[in-house]
């Protein structure tokens, strides 16, 4: 009886003792039937096993919540080559779902719409198909949707007008047809939506236009027609509507104003407000889905013999599915593929401020900050120096973040490099793009206090003549701190200098004005005392440190920027600065820079400016002094300029460049100088 009662305590523990099946784990059973979609020869999630357990970290990617189920998911960039399995409902408590920079292809499961409580949907930057399904409506909690640079048909769902907590709707570069549905201006808390890149048609709702809380509306690379609602001239620079020749309204820079026609246009549906042609469109949805054929570049309209084009779209769609599958093949065997090549469309895309964004307060859990021991300004708990901590914690990014935008760091996405630094271009979460400078920790100030006080100066600076800095990073595993600004698409002004007629842009004469102004606005803004803002001087102002946007408009970059690095750095950073004649003359003897050594700076780019030439002469300073306009402005604008700007722009930059920095105007004056300049024409 004893020995009995002993084997059965030994078959009781060894029965508690194993795992369970998977059977009896609904999420393990989930989790293994997406693995087995989504990597089919078990070659990059090889840690998800039958026997393993999720939350217990074993799991590559895989987050659990504080009652041990499921939660988020994050395997961006991880070279998955599958699909997404309908299995993904089984995961009820998933909250995030980041599955962006892979090459997953297929449709999107409709069982992906019973995670109702998924706020962040990844699936950006794969080679997905299909229709966007209409179940997507039911996901009350999402506030992200990441669905652009796909292959995705169809139309918009008008059921996305459902999803009241949506604040980022990212579609662009697909296929899209049918028009933009007006539900989408029910969203109270939609900040940004970007359709670029697609193929829809018809008018922009007015209700869309109301959005309340919208910052962002970018439409190019459509054909959209029809009168441009006039709310969102309140968008300003974030209402991007190029490359829609339909397009007309008062009050847009690069839209004409609307005809009679445009309003009276039978051809064009009108699904958001009703026609007075006689042409009915209550029957037409919202996202009707008419015969386009669809390219990415543009779309055109094919109302005769729709048989031959659907012949021609099978054929078409044919070929192109080969393609594809001879592609995907190619991939297979490198697996090496970290990112579609659709990365590299956006080249023209500005990314907008948002400053209260979503994202950064709503990022992954899964990675927390890092930061190197001995050396954590931002560690958590620790004093921030007396600066407001919530300023400096509305600017935080976290490593995943930024491996994620600039896809691990790709030497694709690498466009500059220096002894210190290198500089990425790089997706956020909200698909705006960034350039992110990479600078390494032994080049930054090792004073904590000293690099708090200057990255509380990099986020008070705001001008619309500054880069914008949009967050920063440090991260202990790789030895940096990252530095997150907006993307300026038209490089430097260097760009723009010692063009041959032929082989470059030049720059008309009202531009080259505009840019000296705006330059003279940014330094200035950097020399006065602002609330919460210090005066401060840039140190390192040249035509390299000059961007330029899509409007023409210069933005000075690296502004504050030797706050956070050692003097050493600053130093060596300035040898290039003085071959190109940007440093004052009294630095040789004070080693000081003021505000007057800016000037200096500023002088030199406006005989740059003037010139198109970036060395200058003696022959060019004694043409500008004697106001022999033909012989220091630049040949390329074929004498189309006006004589009395260039007087005196030139006697302005005479005035900057003095020896003496006494004699040195301040940027003040010369704004207003400027000011007289234009006026008097």
């Amino acid at each position: 009886m004893g020995i009995s009662a002993f084997l059965f305590s030994l078959l009781l523990m060894f029965t508690l003792s194993r795992p369970l099946p998977v059977r009896g784990n609904a999420e393990v059973r989930a989790l293994m039937d997406m693995k087995a979609s989504l990597d089919p020869d078990n070659t990059f999630l090889s840690s998800w096993t039958v026997s393993g357990r999720p939350c217990d970290g074993s799991f590559e990617g895989v987050a659990c919540n504080e009652k041990g189920q499921v939660a988020n998911i994050s395997l961006q960039g991880k070279g998955l080559f599958g699909k997404l399995s309908p299995a993904v409902a089984g995961l009820k408590h998933l909250t995030g779902l980041y599955l962006h920079y892979n090459s997953l292809y297929g449709e999107i499961p409709k069982q992906v719409s019973n995670l109702t409580k998924l706020s962040d949907l990844y699936l950006n930057v794969n080679n997905l198909s299909g229709n966007m399904p209409t179940e997507l409506g039911n996901m009350a909690s999402l506030q992200v949707l990441q669905f652009s640079y796909n292959q995705f048909t169809g139309s918009i769902p008008t059921q996305l007008g459902s999803l009241k907590k949506l604040s980022v709707l990212a579609l662009q570069s697909n296929q899209l047809t049918g028009a933009i549905p007006a539900s989408l201006g029910d969203l109270g808390s939609l900040m940004r939506l970007d359709v670029s890149f697609n193929c829809l048609f018809g008018s922009i709702p007015a209700k869309l236009a109301n959005a309340p809380m919208l910052e962002v509306l970018d439409v190019r690379n459509n054909t959209l027609s029809g009168n441009v609602p006039p709310a969102l001239k309140r968008l300003v620079g974030g209402f991007q509507y190029e490359n829609n020749p339909g397009l007309c309204g008062v009050g847009f820079l690069a839209l004409r104003n609307c005809s009679a026609s445009d309003r009276l246009n039978p051809s064009r549906p009108e699904p958001f407000e009703g026609g007075t042609t006689g042409l009915s469109t209550k029957n037409i949805p919202e996202t009707a889905n008419l015969n386009f054929n669809c390219s990415q570049i543009r779309c055109s309209h094919t109302s005769k013999a729709p048989q031959a084009s659907v012949v021609v779209g099978v054929i078409v769609v044919t070929l192109a599915l080969s393609a594809i599958g001879f592609l995907t093949f190619m991939q297979y065997r490198r697996r090496k593929q970290k990112l579609g090549s659709s990365f590299d469309i956006c080249e023209g895309q500005l990314s907008t401020d948002q400053a209260k964004e979503i994202s950064r307060r709503n990022g992954s859990p899964l990675i927390s900050l890092e930061y190197s021991k001995g050396w954590g300004p931002l560690a958590d708990g620790r004093s921030f120096g007396g600066f407001p901590q919530e300023v400096l914690q509305d600017f935080r990014f976290n490593l995943e973040e930024v491996e994620s935008a600039t896809q691990y760091f790709a030497q694709k996405n690498l466009l500059g490099k220096g002894n210190f630094s290198a500089i990425y271009k790089g997706i956020l979460r909200d698909g705006s793009i960034v350039a992110i400078k990479s600078i390494t920790k032994t080049s930054c100030k090792t004073e904590e206090t000293e690099f708090l006080k200057g990255l509380n100066i990099l986020t008070s600076l705001r001008h619309d003549n500054l880069v914008r800095l949009r967050g920063f990073c440090c991260s202990r595993d790789r030895g940096e701190c990252f530095l997150v600004y907006e993307f300026v698409p038209n490089g430097s002004l260097l760009c723009y200098l010692d063009v041959k007629e032929g082989n470059g842009q030049v720059l008309e004469w009202s531009t080259r004005v505009s840019i000296i102004n705006g330059i003279a606005k940014g330094i200035e803004y950097l020399h006065g005392c602002k609330v919460n803002k210090p005066a401060l001087v840039h140190q390192n102002i040249s035509a390299e440190k000059v961007l330029i946007d899509q409007r023409f408009k210069p933005l000075i970059s690296d502004s504050g920027l030797h706050k956070l690095l050692t003097d050493d750095i600053v130093f060596s950073t300035l040898k290039a600065s003085a071959a190109m004649g940007y440093l004052a003359p009294e630095y040789a003897t004070t080693g000081r820079f003021t505000e007057k050594s800016d000037v200096y700076a500023f002088g030199v780019l406006i005989l740059q400016i003037l010139s198109g030439k970036r060395k200058l002469t003696g022959l060019i300073r004694a043409a500008a002094e004697s106001c022999n306009y033909h012989d220091f402005i630049d040949t390329n604008l074929h004498s189309r300029f006006s004589e009395y700007e260039a007087a005196k722009l030139a006697k302005i930059a005479l005035m900057c460049t003095h020896e003496s920095p006494e004699q040195r105007p301040s940027l003040e004056s010369v704004i207003q100088e400027l000011g007289n300049c234009t006026n008097s024409i």
